[in-house]
């Protein structure tokens, strides 16, 4: 429940939420949880070498069978991925089905691995009862060859050939194929599938559309017996019947779809059916061991081969194909339909009227409940890149299934994997077992968790979904997550690799979303993260900071190339590496777990120890950022170059600066919090420590850290590693636009290098630092990331949140110059806002037309089919704002989606000067009455066929002849099967199912009515509030980064009890 100026406003998606959430209807069972690539997964890698992108190739996976999940396009599974629904499709230029993305991996890649696709993520909602996704397919012969050789000529200095690259989109000859997903409004297991594919061509074309719906293979491995198996078959040449024994029996009712030819005859289905197995013969490995195979579609449709599908019309494994291949095909500018449903009911039709206006129904509700989470006015084009933002963090919900004894030891059906392997990767992870749900980085490029990235996932997730963004923070510390010694599992090509520790920082936050936006106040999952976050905060401490100084070494830090070297591996020089960032982060943990201690001891007194512990551990850490060698103090603060330097320590007092101005001495900033006076005074034994460090540790209180005695905005303490002299020397650099302050955001690596590299010879090898704004230069770290550069969205996240921190102590009395050398003195949160701006120029249209992620692609800015889809890059570049990296980084490129709830409201458009909110007044008027006046055209209605619909007649074919399956036919036909609980309970009548739209009565119509007075009324208190006082966003941040004497609500407090 949305909580709009302290009143529950309900939409029919959050009332869902509510279902799903107590138990009452699982609306989460399916779901977009099919991955994009199961290939060349470190899961499927069972070579010797550990060689995971040569083991299991793209070509390989038409032919065999995966051993831990699955893939296609557009695809729904259930939550433990056993059933799935994906989408097929044939040009006839092709020589295989499009069944499956494309793209390279590593080694072809002169950037690494990249998908080779053009597919979008348009909608999507939490319960997943209406969904969108855009795939766009050339009608020539798909470029394969082309791709993997023309990247294989470019090298690093090269940017990747892309799909757009190719000409294949030339003249416009693709399809624009949509693909709908919905759910009944009173029941989510009848899941209902929508295709309209869009000739943008000047020509005729044929296309063929084949759904495809199979079980995940569990039975060739060994583990389960014969009787388990499940199955699909035929009952009628439009329907199907399957059975799995733990998700029992569905139907998949298909309808004809209208004809594309003069004749007018309706497109009939053809289904066909074969077995998920491997196709050993194939891939020349010997035998079949089951006479119908994986790959069997691509053989009878692209080849004509009669009797490789199963003529018992039965297997695990079946396709509908739709063939629109009358005369020339589709006409220009038309469409093919294909319409069907897979259910618990057997119904004998598909009511295709009805069957649209149920789909329609399920989009408007999502406009509803998008409406809702940011109801303050802003451009159409933002709303527009927040709402694909969204959809993408959720079509980036996928199935994830790992089980470290299986895996590492072989199955029982199988032959046993070398033995090598098990010293390859992950060997002491064994506790391992993982069958989830989860946030995954990237759809296609990295379809397996990672750490930190899902910490960031959940913030605009917690906006939409937050039981789901807590369960995700929640499942990595537990038993089969984290490790017995406290370690985060970091990702699956190394497990034991190390990421920022900004789990703590992603609770507190999710927790705090959620108590702001749906007044609910979850203490037990704030408490049930503490207790597991102190095994692993103790793992950093002891395995992290060796040597016991509060100075970490921390490695690599999901930083990639950040450093002059590798920081995963030990130095070329000899010596430690004395991290500035790796201490930074841990400094900015402790505050993290301070938060939280202090926000449980409301409520829990024996956390104000804790807290009073985690004070101890951050003052410690910040002291340390002057740590000493052999005696003599030296700081990893330069005091010339106004920065932070990570340094080499060869013991005793030899050490040695490395002065490169990254990310590495930004990070220092995250670490910040303000402490509230009243919540300060509800802690007598918290109290009294704060004051004793204050007086008999005033050395470490004053060396490093802003004073704890002074008081700032609000009577308000400060702890920071950062003084304010300090905070003015790094800012300077930072907001300088010659040096970090992009037009997109803060780069990761100062420009200042690209005519001063940095550089050090070890041993005869020279190492090197340069500013580099796009892709890497180098195949370190698989060269697919580039951290000497660029720009990306999660680190500026925690920068622009430093900076409210900051304007929460020193309010207007500090400003700084933004840009820097501007002339033009801002307040911190000022500068956190124009921060956010920057950031969202990367997406927004400018004046010229043009969205800085496209690069300047014409296609993409311009056409009209092309310009309002966007793709969320993983990083950006630092000089342009071009979209790098992974392509659908929705994972934490998605946190776009809260800067602009956040921000959007007064955003200027690229190239257009700052306005203060206070002159943009007129601004807000003008948009709150066009958008008031808004009223959205309804849906042209797309064609149907031609065969009539009436209860018990037979369904017709494209020339109007009966089908010999009528309804009622098929009951006696199939008598038997009914005994047995097949389908006897099923019949219904259309008029029966029209809840199944969810219509309004006249009771919601007008609570609904009531709901949008408020939001009304919410709406333009906010507006008045923005006009009076141009701080108001950043006013508005504080209770949701710090702890404070927050006054819940009466809803709330009950609301602490649970819901």
């Amino acid at each position: 429940m949305v909580l709009v100026a302290g009143q529950v406003v309900l939409t029919t998606e959050e009332k869902r939420l509510k279902q799903d959430r107590e138990r009452t209807k699982y609306w989460k069972k399916w779901g977009p949880y099919l991955s994009e690539r199961q290939w060349s997964t470190v899961r499927e890698d069972y070579s010797q070498d550990g060689d995971a992108w040569s083991h299991f190739s793209h070509d390989q996976a038409r032919s065999r069978a995966y051993r831990w999940g699955e893939d296609g396009i557009a695809g729904v599974c259930d939550t433990h991925g056993l059933q799935n629904i994906a989408f097929a499709f044939w040009n006839e230029k092709d020589d295989f089905l499009k069944e499956r993305l494309f793209g390279l991996s590593n080694p072809q890649g002169n950037h690494g691995e990249s998908i080779k696709e053009a597919h979008f993520h348009l909608d999507n909602v939490p319960t997943h009862s209406y969904m969108k996704f855009l795939y766009k397919y050339p009608q020539k012969k798909f470029p394969y060859e082309d791709l993997i050789k023309e990247n294989a000529r470019r090298g690093k200095l090269d940017k990747e050939y892309q799909l757009v690259d190719t000409g294949c989109f030339e003249d416009d000859a693709y399809w624009d194929i949509f693909i709908e997903t919905c759910k009944e409004a009173d029941d989510p297991d009848e899941l209902l599938f929508r295709v309209t594919a869009y000739n943008r061509s000047s020509e005729p074309a044929p296309l063929h559309i084949v759904p495809h719906v199979w079980f995940r293979n569990t039975w060739a491995w060994g583990h389960e017996t014969p009787d388990k198996k499940p199955v699909i078959r035929e009952v009628t040449p439009n329907a199907a019947h399957s059975n799995h024994h733990k998700l029992g029996e569905r139907y998949v009712e298909l309808s004809p779809s209208p004809g594309i030819g003069r004749s007018g005859n309706d497109v009939q289905p053809k289904l066909l059916f074969t077995d998920n197995d491997t196709n050993y013969e194939t891939l020349g490995w010997g035998n079949n061991k089951t006479p119908y195979v994986k790959d069997a579609f691509h053989k009878r449709i692209c080849d004509d081969e009669l009797d490789v599908t199963n003529p018992q019309q039965t297997g695990t494994k079946m396709a509908a194909w739709y063939a629109f291949d009358e005369g020339d095909g589709v006409a220009p500018g038309e469409c093919a339909v294909v319409r069907f449903r897979v259910s618990k009911k057997y119904e004998g039709f598909v009511d295709e009227e009805l069957f649209d206006d149920i789909i329609e129904q399920r989009r408007l509700e999502a406009d509803e409940f998008y409406y809702r989470i940011s109801p303050l006015p802003m451009a159409d084009d933002l709303r527009n890149i927040q709402r694909q933002a969204f959809s993408g963090m959720l079509w980036c919900k996928q199935h994830y299934h790992f089980i470290w004894d299986q895996w590492a030891n072989g199955d029982p059906g199988m032959p046993p994997p070398p033995e090598s392997r098990k010293e390859i990767r992950n060997q002491q992870w064994k506790h391992m077992y993982l069958d989830d749900i989860l946030s995954m980085p990237d759809s296609w490029e990295y379809p397996f968790f990672a750490a930190w990235d899902s910490a960031f996932h959940c913030i605009p997730l917690a906006m939409i979904d937050p039981e789901f963004a807590k369960k995700q923070l929640d499942l990595f510390t537990r038993e089969w997550y984290m490790h017995p010694n406290g370690q985060l599992p970091a990702y699956e090509w190394n497990f034991g690799d190390v990421n920022p520790p900004v789990h703590a920082w992603a609770v507190f936050r999710t927790f705090k979303i959620e108590r702001k936006m749906y007044g609910h106040e979850d203490l037990d999952f704030l408490e049930r993260c503490c207790q597991k976050l102190l095994l692993n905060f103790t793992w950093w401490v002891n395995r992290k900071d060796f040597e016991g100084k509060n100075v970490f070494e921390g490695g690599f830090l999901g930083l990639d190339n950040i450093g002059l070297f590798n920081r995963s591996e030990p130095l070329p020089t000899g010596g430690v590496l004395e991290q500035a960032d790796s201490t930074g982060w841990m400094a900015f943990y402790a505050l993290s777990m301070l938060n939280i201690c202090l926000e449980l001891a409301k409520h829990r007194r024996i956390y104000e120890d804790m807290a009073s512990k985690f004070l101890e551990h951050f003052l410690l850490i910040s002291d340390a950022m002057q740590y000493r060698s052999g005696g003599e103090a030296k700081s990893l603060w330069d005091e010339q170059d106004g920065f932070y330097y990570d340094a080499i320590s060869w013991g005793g007092p030899w050490s040695q600066k490395m002065p490169v101005r990254s990310l590495v001495g930004l990070i220092p900033l995250y670490a910040c919090c303000t402490l509230e006076p009243h919540v300060i005074d509800q802690f007598p034994s918290f109290k009294r420590r704060l004051n004793w460090f204050i007086k008999n540790r005033p050395h470490v209180v004053e060396r490093n850290i802003a004073s704890l005695k002074v008081r700032g905005k609000g009577d308000r303490l400060l702890l920071a590693l950062c003084n304010k002299d300090r905070l003015k020397k790094i800012l300077t650099r930072m907001l300088d636009e010659e040096e970090f302050f992009a037009d997109h955001g803060i780069r990761s690596l100062s420009r200042y290098h690209k005519d001063h590299p940095y550089s050090m010879d070890v041993n005869g090898q020279t190492f090197q630092v340069s500013y580099i704004p796009g892709d890497s230069d180098s195949g370190l770290f698989g060269g697919n990331s580039n951290w000497r550069g660029p720009i990306w969205c999660a680190v500026n996240f925690l920068l622009i949140e430093s900076m409210q921190r900051f304007y929460m102590f020193y309010g207007d009395s500090f400003k700084i110059e933004c840009p820097t050398g501007s002339g033009d003195e801002m307040h911190l949160g000022h500068v956190a806002e124009e921060m956010q701006y920057r950031l969202q120029h990367l997406f927004v249209r400018g004046d010229d037309g043009r969205r800085a992620i496209n690069g300047g692609n014409e296609m993409l800015d311009y056409d009209a089919n092309w310009k309002d889809y966007l793709w969320f890059h993983e990083f950006f570049d630092g000089d342009t704002g071009r979209g790098l990296g992974a392509s659908h980084q929705t994972g934490w490129t998605g946190l776009i989606a809260k800067m602009i709830h956040d921000t959007g409201v007064n955003c200027r458009l690229p190239q257009t000067p700052r306005t203060p909110s206070t002159a943009a007044a007129h601004y807000f008027d003008d948009m709150w009455t066009s958008q008031k006046s808004k009223k959205l055209a309804p849906p042209k209605p797309l064609r149907r066929s031609s065969t009539t619909r009436n209860i018990g007649n037979g369904e017709t074919n494209g020339n109007g002849a009966a089908h010999n399956y009528s309804h009622s036919q098929y009951e006696h036909e199939h008598e038997h099967e009914h005994e047995d609980g097949f389908g006897n309970e099923h019949e219904h009548s259309v008029r029966s199912r029209a809840n199944s739209v969810g219509y309004f009565d006249d009771a919601a119509r007008e609570e609904k009515a009531e709901m949008d007075r408020r939001v009304a009324g919410y709406v333009s208190d906010q507006l008045a509030r923005m006009r009076s006082n141009d701080s108001a966003s950043a006013i508005a941040m504080e209770d949701e980064i710090e702890v404070t004497d927050d006054g819940m609500g009466e809803l709330s407090l009950q609301d602490r009890n649970g819901r």
